[in-house]
C-alpha cells in the first residue's frame, strides 16, 4: 500500500475516524492503531510480519533487562546481544549475498574456488528503518534516556507505526513512546498545516519526482552511452531534485499523517541544497539519519574527543557505514567515503587560520554554496548508478560527447527549477496558509483536501516510479 494512492487515502480516512473516535479510550486506541499498522505492512508481504514481531520482542525483552533502574548484572553484555541480533537480521536479508560475492571474488583472485552459494532472499520492505528504531530503543534504555516500557503493545506499535515504518523519518523511542501514554489533543495540531504538508509531499513525489524519473533520469542512468553530454548533465541535476522531492515527499506525508492522528514526528529535511559546506548539508539532509549516526556511531567511536586524526577516522567510518546502510554495493560505499572525506576537509577548513581570516562574506558564501551543491550532485552519480561500470560509462559520456541528439524533455528544466524553488520558500509559508484553512468550516476543509488530492493525481504521469527509499 503506497501513500499516493486511492487505497491509502481510504485506509487513512478509516484510521483517522477510528483513532479520534477511540481517543478517550487510549488503551483500545493503541490496539486499533497497532492492528492498522500491521495490516499496512502485511499489504506488501504478510510473512514479514514475523520480522516486526521478532524485532519488537528483542527490543522489549532486552530493554527490560538493560534498564539501569534495576541494576542487573551483565547489562552491557545483554545490550550487545540485543544489538547483534538486530544487526544479524539486517545482515542476513540485506548484506549476506554481497559478502558472499566478495569472498568468492577474493577466492577466485588467489586461485581458490570457494563452495559458497547465494541465498537470494527477498529484501523485506523497511528492514533498515525497522532495525534503526529497534537499536535506538534498547541503547537509549541502557543509557538511561528513558525507562523500559512494560507494554508489549507500545513497543510493537513504536516499531510498526505505519506512517514512519517504510521510509522514516527515524523516530526515537523517547520522542514517541511518551506520546502513547495518554489521549491526544486535536487542538495541538493544525489540521490545515498538516493537510498542506501532505498535499505538498504528494505534488513533489507524483509530479516533480515522477516526471523527472520517468522522462529523463531512469532512461539516462540505464544506459548513459546512448545519450548526449547535455542529457547527462541535465540528468544529474534532475536526479538531485528527484531524490530530494521523492524522499522529502515521503517524510512530509508521514509527518503530516502522524500529526493528523495526533502524534508528532521530528523534522527530516531543511532545504538541504542551500547548505554552505558538507557539514551543513548533513544537518539539513535526512536529519534523523544524520542524528542517529552521530549518536549511535560517531560519538561511541570517540567523536571529536581524541584529536584531529581520530576525529577524521571517526567521520570516515561513520559515513562509510552510512553508505553501506543504503545498500550492499560498492557504489554506496564510495558515495559514503566521498562524503566522509568531504566532512574531514570541511571540518579542517573551518578550523583553519585562512577561514578565520577571510570570514564569510557574501561572495565566500556563494562560493561555499556552489562547491557544496556540485559536490553533492556529483556524489549522487555514485548513489544512483547500479554499478561502477555504470559510473564509468556516465563519466566517459560527460568527458567525450558521442554526438547523440539531445532528448531532454522540455518540462525537465521547469521541474528542476520548481524543485529548486522549494529550497528558498519561507519557512512559515505553510503555517500561514494552514491557519487560513483552519479558519474554514470542516466541510470546506474536507472538500479542499480531496479536490487537491485528485488534482495532483490528474497531473501525475501515467507511469510512476517507486519511492527511492523503499529499497533501503
Amino acid at each position: 500500500m503506497l501513500f499516493p494512492t486511492i487505497e491509502f487515502a481510504l485506509f487513512f480516512s478509516l484510521s483517522y475516524v477510528l483513532v479520534w473516535a477511540l481517543n478517550s479510550r487510549n488503551g483500545l486506541k493503541k490496539v486499533v492503531l497497532l492492528l492498522l499498522s500491521l495490516a499496512f505492512y502485511a499489504s506488501w508481504n504478510w510473512r514479514f510480519l514475523l520480522l516486526l514481531f521478532a524485532s519488537a520482542a528483542i527490543s522489549y525483552l532486552v530493554g527490560l533487562y538493560v534498564d539501569p533502574a534495576f541494576a542487573r548484572p551483565w547489562r552491557r553484555t545483554a545490550l550487545l546481544i540485543g544489538v547483534a541480533l538486530d544487526l544479524g537480521i539486517l545482515a542476513y536479508f540485506k548484506y549476506l549475498d554481497f559478502f558472499i560475492a566478495q569472498l568468492m571474488t577474493l577466492g577466485h583472485a588467489v586461485g581458490v574456488e570457494l563452495p559458497l552459494g547465494f541465498i537470494n532472499v527477498t529484501l523485506p520492505v523497511a528492514i533498515s528503518f525497522l532495525t534503526f528504531h529497534a537499536i535506538s530503543y534498547i541503547v537509549d534504555v541502557y543509557r538511561g534516556r528513558l525507562s523500559a516500557s512494560r507494554s508489549p503493545v507500545d513497543i510493537l506499535l513504536y516499531i510498526s507505526f505505519f506512517p514512519h515504518l517504510v521510509a522514516g523519518p527515524i523516530v526515537r523511542a523517547h520522542e514517541f513512546l511518551p506520546q502513547l501514554a495518554s489521549p491526544r489533543r486535536a487542538a495541538d495540531f493544525s489540521f490545515g498545516e498538516n493537510v498542506l504538508l501532505i498535499l505538498g509531499g504528494l505534488f513533489k513525489k507524483m509530479v516533480i519526482a515522477n516526471y523527472l524519473a520517468v522522462g529523463l533520469v531512469d532512461p539516462v542512468f540505464t544506459d548513459p552511452s546512448q545519450f548526449s553530454r547535455v542529457d547527462l548533465i541535465v540528468a544529474i541535476y534532475a536526479y538531485a531534485i528527484q531524490i530530494y522531492a521523492d524522499f522529502s515527499a515521503y517524510t512530509d506525508i508521514a509527518i503530516g499523517v502522524a500529526a493528523l492522528l495526533g502524534y508528532k514526528f521530528p523534522q527530516n529535511f531543511n532545504q538541504p541544497y542551500r547548505a554552505l559546506g558538507i557539514g551543513d548539508f548533513w544537518r539539513r539532509w535526512h536529519i534523523t539519519l544524520s542524528n542517529w549516526l552521530r549518536d549511535y556511531l560517531y560519538i561511541p567511536l570517540g567523536g571529536n574527543r581524541h584529536g584531529s586524526l581520530m576525529t577524521a577516522r571517526n567521520l570516515l567510518l561513520t559515513m562509510l557505514l552510512g553508505g553501506l546502510w543504503h545498500g550492499a554495493n560498492w557504489t554506496f560505499l564510495i558515495w559514503g567515503a566521498m562524503h566522509g572525506v568531504a566532512l574531514i576537509i570541511d571540518r579542517a577548513w573551518r578550523g583553519g587560520a585562512l577561514y578565520a581570516r577571510i570570514g564569510e562574506t557574501a561572495l565566500v558564501k556563494a562560493l561555499y554554496w556552489f562547491i557544496t551543491f556540485h559536490f553533492v550532485c556529483f556524489a549522487w552519480l555514485f548513489f544512483r548508478s547500479s554499478s561502477l561500470d555504470g559510473v564509468s560509462a556516465y563519466v566517459s559520456g560527460l568527458i567525450s560527447d558521442n554526438g547523440a541528439a539531445i532528448i531532454t524533455p522540455s518540462y525537465a528544466p521547469v521541474l528542476i527549477a520548481l524543485g529548486a524553488l522549494t529550497q528558498i520558500l519561507p519557512h512559515d509559508a505553510r503555517a500561514r496558509f494552514g491557519a487560513r484553512l483552519d479558519a474554514r468550516a470542516p466541510a470546506v476543509q474536507g472538500a479542499f483536501g480531496f479536490t487537491a488530492f485528485y488534482a495532483v493525481l490528474a497531473m501525475a504521469p501515467s507511469a510512476a516510479a517507486p519511492f527511492i527509499y523503499f529499497q533501503f
